[in-house]
């Protein structure tokens, strides 16, 4: 039987503590020191910059005012620096303790000068499914981006800015947060691409050689149905949020854009759905093959049970210990089983019960139960 390994899901997110006043800051004891990337472009030049400290970005800042920037920020394993972020541009607390607090839903908030916003981050791979947060402030000139790891997730963005293509650079800071929720929803597609091709693995498995790791395979991907479908859902919702409300920030050429990210989120919704029913699908097929299989091997025992009960009747009958002859008056008992005198009783027992057997198997065999054997 094949080995059968458990999905592991990380999902070690601290709450806050019970009775913490509202905006309070707590960093995971697990969290990663932050390393910070700083993008400044225009539609002419994008200056790149690791920061080192938070002071030598807004020296970069200051140098830059004409650039759009984009603050990337992994890692969140740093109080003061998120505290300084919040002082520095004037970020409410709320906000700050959802960033640092990683167990959010997507959703958007609107403020005054910005706006705020997360998308929950799910990759899949060696039968681990992580489940990370990435939130965005969105400024008028600038975006921050916060992630929990180092993963660089968001290149295929870098290299679109460095190489100047589309409209990354000219569309304003919204339209690079759109850029980067539609690299999580290819992200996304990715993923359910390769659960697509293990559930079409799981599916030959079931009608080649069914065993009971299928259904420890089948519900690994049941969990990753859910972990998907509770991180998408609320995206759409943010999404349409986008859309269909006014905010400040975001015009009508990048709101055309979020209507393709929200028909992204619709097809995403949709294989998850498919494949949800698929796996629960191969369940239920596993179930009732394991059922039939149970079916085909009482119906084998019962056929042999019905063959065996009249001949070890027979053979129970005259294994009895009943004298012919009374030892006493040596008189013959004729109805203690008289055929014990005869020379062929043997014969005619054995005869008895081979024509018993035969007749057995000869009716079923007409009824047609060894056909579905």
């Amino acid at each position: 039987m094949a080995k059968v390994k458990r999905l592991k899901i990380k999902s070690d997110k601290k709450y806050g503590n019970i009775g913490d006043s509202p905006g309070a800051i707590h960093i995971d004891e697990n969290a990663l020191k932050p390393v910070l990337k700083l993008y400044s472009y225009n539609k002419d030049e994008v200056e790149e910059s690791d920061g080192q400290t938070f002071e030598s970005i807004l020296k970069q800042l200051d140098h830059c005012k004409t650039h759009t920037h984009w603050l990337q920020i992994n890692g969140l394993g740093d109080e003061g620096l998120i505290e300084e972020i919040g002082k520095h541009f004037g970020i409410n607390a709320l906000v700050l303790e959802d960033i640092v607090n990683t167990h959010q839903r997507p959703k958007i908030d609107d403020y005054d000068s910005y706006f705020f916003a997360t998308s929950r981050l799910i990759t899949y791979k060696d039968d681990e499914v992580s489940n990370c947060q990435v939130s965005y402030l969105v400024k008028d000139n600038l975006v921050i981006s916060f992630q929990e790891d180092y993963n660089n997730i968001f290149e295929p963005v870098v290299k679109r800015m460095k190489s100047g293509k589309g409209l990354i650079r000219i569309a304003g800071p919204a339209y690079l947060c759109y850029a980067m929720m539609d690299t999580i929803f290819d992200i996304y597609f990715s993923v359910l691409n390769t659960i697509g091709d293990l559930l079409e693995n799981i599916e030959e498995r079931v009608y080649d050689k069914p065993d009971k790791s299928i259904m420890y395979d089948a519900q690994k991907m049941k969990r990753t149905m859910i972990v998907l479908r509770r991180a998408i859902w609320p995206e759409r919702d943010k999404i349409n949020d986008m859309i269909r409300e006014e905010y400040t920030l975001i015009s009508p050429e990048v709101k055309v854009f979020l209507r393709d990210a929200y028909d992204h989120c619709i097809q995403i919704i949709d294989m998850i759905e498919s494949y949800k029913e698929i796996t629960s699908g191969v369940i239920d097929v596993y179930l009732s093959l394991v059922s039939n299989r149970m079916n085909e091997i009482m119906k084998v025992l019962t056929i042999i049970s019905a063959i065996f009960i009249p001949i070890t009747f027979i053979a129970g009958v005259y294994g009895m210990n009943f004298a012919h002859v009374d030892p006493v008056t040596n008189k013959v008992l004729p109805y203690n089983l008289p055929e014990l005198s005869s020379p062929y009783g043997y014969i005619i027992c054995w005869v008895a019960m081979v024509l018993i057997t035969g007749t057995q198997v000869f009716i079923f065999w007409r009824k047609g139960w060894f056909n579905r054997l």
